[in-house]
C-alpha cells in the first residue's frame, strides 16, 4: 500500500505503507497522503528506510506540521508519526 492507499481517514488517522521504498520515496508518499485531509488527522509513515528518521521530522517541520515520534515495528521497520495542522 502506498500514499494512494492510505488507510483510515474516517478516524483522524492515516497510515501510509512505505515498507521496502527508499529515500525520498517515503516522504513523496507522505505528503501525497497528507494533500487535502483534516488539520489534526494523524499521518503514520511504516518504513524500513533508516533516512526516513531524518526527512520525516524535517518534511514536518519545514511544512508546519506536528512530528510526534517513532516506533519499532513489528521486524525490522518503524512507524513515524505525524499530526498535521
Amino acid at each position: 500500500m502506498t500514499g494512494d492507499d492510505a488507510a483510515g481517514a474516517g478516524d483522524g488517522r492515516v497510515t501510509v505503507d512505505a515498507t521496502g521504498l527508499v529515500c525520498p520515496l517515503p516522504i513523496i508518499e507522505l505528503a501525497k497522503a497528507a494533500r487535502g485531509l483534516e488539520p489534526g488527522t494523524e499521518v503514520t509513515v511504516l518504513c524500513t528506510d533508516v533516512a526516513a528518521r531524518v526527512d520525516v521530522p524535517a518534511w514536518a517541520r519545514m511544512t508546519g506540521h506536528d512530528y510526534l515520534g517513532e516506533k519499532k515495528t513489528d521486524g525490522a521497520g518503524i512507524a513515524l508519526t505525524v499530526r498535521l495542522r
